[in-house]
């Protein structure tokens, strides 16, 4: 697509982006950060960079969270936080924005403590295409004050004037340019149109909730108070090592829920910290993470199994995906659907998921890892 480009050969630009998004959508996925990067170098990728944003919009972490991030091209970040549909907190936005354009003055210290004007100044024109694109209405009096002030010389003067009569009297007119709201994903009633998952119901989804939130009584799909972001599925992205540490490393709050081959189970785990890749070979202490079994089908009841030896609550390891528990209260190794290598045993949680004295192993026809976060109020 690049050498088509250097080409002028416009048409087959076109034809190679709309094969790679309708044909090739895992392998963008799974090399997103890159393909990011690359799209936007070339003014020609329209369609590939709409493909990116409207992505990056809805999984922000993707792009802010990702090694390469400081090193992204203005454009992209511009075209980025101007979208109203940004599924990020407005605060955060200013953070990434301002460690990115630090990040391209070299030299410049992390403490704006020790900055001369000058200082200052060359920030302020690095992010002068930034800066105007900032909810700055949006933001609450403490993070204008914890985070915003340090660098108020970057912005123009009657902003933060305006910013200081907005909190104290905010019944005046200012006269800075107020953006909308971004639109956050409203608050929904249950999914009428079809499963949001192929492995485990709105039911399901409720009672996991309830057992993050250590609930005796189990919550409704009505008020299940969590969103479930789909971060992977086997299906879909791959059932490899692989694809869950790209799509996976450092996300947080995470539920895993796999179907097992050739039975009725569905078992899974819930792991609030992140999947952090350069522990490679480690465990990762966590006390409130937990694993289980789901009623389904010949399956009458669920099981709730917490971890009762928290410094071995998660391992790492770059030839499994998830892995809860010390040698693998519940483990999924090499190709997760097709080795019967992966398996569950008692060990570092309280309860076995399958009633055997010794490791029991199992392949998987499906297998999902979801971000859960507090639905907002609107």
């Amino acid at each position: 697509m690049i050498v088509s480009s250097e080409f002028l050969l416009e048409e087959l630009v076109k034809y190679i982006e709309t094969y790679l998004i309708e044909k090739n959508a895992h392998w963008l996925r799974l090399n997103f950060a890159r393909i990011y990067q690359t799209s936007f170098q070339n003014k020609q990728f329209q369609e590939l960079q709409k493909w990116c944003n409207d992505i990056a919009a809805k999984y922000p972490s993707k792009v802010f969270e990702s090694e390469d991030f400081t090193t992204l091209q203005e454009n992209a970040l511009v075209s980025l936080i101007k979208r109203d549909d940004l599924q990020i907190e407005e605060i955060k936005i200013w953070n990434y924005v301002i460690q990115w354009g630090i990040a391209q003055n070299p030299g410049l210290s992390s403490d704006p403590k020790n900055w001369s004007s000058e200082n200052f100044l060359a920030l302020k024109i690095t992010l002068q295409n930034c800066l105007p694109l900032i909810r700055y209405f949006q933001l609450s009096v403490d993070d204008i004050i914890d985070k915003v002030k340090p660098y108020k010389k970057i912005l123009e003067e009657n902003l933060w004037e305006d910013l200081m009569q907005r909190f104290l009297t905010p019944n005046r007119p200012v006269s800075s340019t107020i953006l909308p709201l971004r639109i956050s994903s409203p608050v929904l009633p249950p999914r009428t149109t079809g499963p949001f998952s192929t492995v485990i119901s709105e039911t399901h989804a409720a009672e996991i909730a309830s057992w993050v939130d250590k609930k005796t009584e189990t919550y409704s799909i009505i008020n299940n108070p969590y969103e479930f972001k789909l971060l992977i599925r086997g299906t879909r992205d791959g059932f490899t090592p692989e694809s869950f540490w790209k799509l996976c490393d450092k996300q947080t709050n995470t539920v895993v829920v796999m179907k097992i081959k050739g039975t009725d189970e569905i078992f899974g785990g819930y792991n609030p910290i992140e999947w952090d890749k350069s522990k490679l070979n480690e465990y990762a202490y966590c006390n409130s993470s937990f694993i289980f079994s789901l009623k389904n089908g010949t399956i009458q009841n669920s099981i709730l199994s917490r971890v009762k030896e928290a410094r071995h609550a998660i391992y790492i390891s770059t030839v499994c995906g998830p892995n809860f528990g010390y040698f693998g209260d519940l483990s999924m190794y090499n190709e997760f659907n097709q080795s019967d290598k992966s398996y569950c045993q008692a060990q570092s949680y309280e309860i076995a998921l399958r009633n055997t004295e010794y490791r029991s192993n199992f392949s998987v026809d499906e297998y999902e890892v979801y971000q859960i976060r507090k639905r907002r109020v609107v």
